[in-house]
């Protein structure tokens, strides 16, 4: 039996925060692992002890990607599971003890629901409120921290609205307040920030002061279910996944050798090549935003300017007037563009974006929006096709709508 995809007369896919297709270098790098080295990294014999090595050698080769010692690089099956195993593992390290938790309201729901979670248990959450733009700032991190403050989470590029947040600065006051913190006897904060969406931006651990960070493969054109959480020597956590003890007895599970070589190289990729493919992206990005700015009246962006280097090179996020965001993506895939409405893990639920609600968009609103994100395969004349069939798309349905 054979799968045959739809194919449109023509395919531009622009929702490339929801997935991103993949790199020909990750997937080749991926294809000895599947027959010829397939051994158990955990087994003793010869195919084994093979595994093992490769591991180790991409283990190796993401820790000088991000700035890291090897063994702080622990392999996961995505964002969602590193997230968790920051926030639970975190809080479980604690024991007994209930503690105070930091985040954001525009967090991805793998950083929101364990906190919710979290509260519902008895610990205390202080969700930070960003501004219209979507930014928060360290002097809100400090201002929210008080003596059993535990962690604090902040996601480091928002996927909705692409506001890139202030991290490096927020580790510079962590550290600042944990050595103040040690005097006094306190226990450390620690710092999570999920970038799961910023693999085009600097992942260095040490510039960026952070103990936890998750990075996720399917986002950075490398396989899906794949990815790491970065910890910290000296960062205890409380494993979720409990069996035979691979990395470093935080993740148990045979590990995806194929997977975590088609993620290395996807990161290096995108890491080695990044202040170009940046530049490029960006400029098709502010090309297409000014367009489609220029041909549809009333239409608003959301999230930072074009002109604000705190915005994703990648992202554009509009509300659509009188148009529901989901009416044009259908009108749009029917015409062979593939966009979103927002967050593609949160596509199957009935709850407004609490993201655009956190930046002050009316719930009337909300539901007419739009997410546009390229990535560095996207040419110049696919955005020339979306900026021409768009606002006629836009146009239609609201001739429809004024009719009925």
């Amino acid at each position: 039996m054979k799968f045959q995809p739809a194919k449109p007369k023509r395919s531009v896919y622009l929702d490339n925060a929801g997935a991103t297709p993949m790199d020909p270098e990750a997937e080749a790098a991926m294809r000895p692992f599947f027959a010829r080295v397939f051994g158990n990294p955990s087994s003793l014999h010869t195919q084994g002890r093979n595994a093992k090595q490769a591991l180790e050698f991409f283990r190796k080769s993401v820790a000088g990607l991000i700035s890291a010692l090897p063994e702080e690089v622990v392999f996961t099956a995505g964002g969602t599971e590193s997230c968790n195993l920051a926030i639970f593992g975190l809080a479980g390290a604690l024991g007994k003890k209930k503690g105070h938790f930091i985040t954001t309201a525009i967090e991805h729901p793998a950083v929101l629901e364990p906190f919710l979670r979290l509260e519902k248990s008895g610990h205390k959450v202080t969700y930070l409120m960003p501004n219209k733009e979507g930014l928060i700032t360290a002097g809100q991190v400090g201002k929210a921290l008080r003596a059993d403050t535990a962690l604090v989470s902040v996601m480091y590029a928002n996927n909705e609205i692409g506001s890139i947040q202030p991290i490096a600065e927020i580790g510079r006051l962590l550290y600042k307040v944990n050595v103040e913190r040690q005097k006094k006897g306190l226990s450390k904060i620690f710092f999570h920030t999920d970038a799961c969406q910023a693999g085009m931006l600097d992942l260095s651990v040490k510039n960026l002061g952070v103990d936890l960070m998750t990075v996720n493969g399917g986002k950075i054109h490398g396989p899906k279910q794949s990815g790491l959480l970065y910890v910290k020597n000296g960062t205890r956590l409380l494993p979720q996944i409990l069996g035979g003890g691979q990395e470093r007895g935080l993740r148990s599970g045979t590990e995806n050798v194929a997977a975590v070589a088609g993620f290395a190289k996807a990161l290096q990729q995108v890491q080695v090549k990044r202040q170009g493919m940046c530049k490029n992206i960006t400029s098709l990005r502010d090309y297409l935003g000014k367009l489609l700015l220029k041909k549809i009246p009333g239409l608003v962006l959301n999230g930072p300017g074009l002109d604000s280097p705190l915005r994703l090179p990648n992202n554009l996020n509009f509300t659509v007037p009188k148009v529901e965001g989901e009416s044009l993506l259908i009108y749009l895939d029917a015409a062979g563009i593939s966009v979103s409405t927002g967050s593609a893990c949160s596509t199957n639920s009935s709850k407004p974006s609490h993201v655009l609600k956190a930046i002050g968009i009316s719930e009337g609103l909300i539901r007419n929006n739009i997410r546009i994100t390229l990535n560095k395969n996207t040419k110049r004349q696919d955005v020339e096709y979306v900026s021409q069939v768009m606002p006629e798309l836009i146009k239609q349905i609201q001739k429809v709508r004024n009719e009925l």
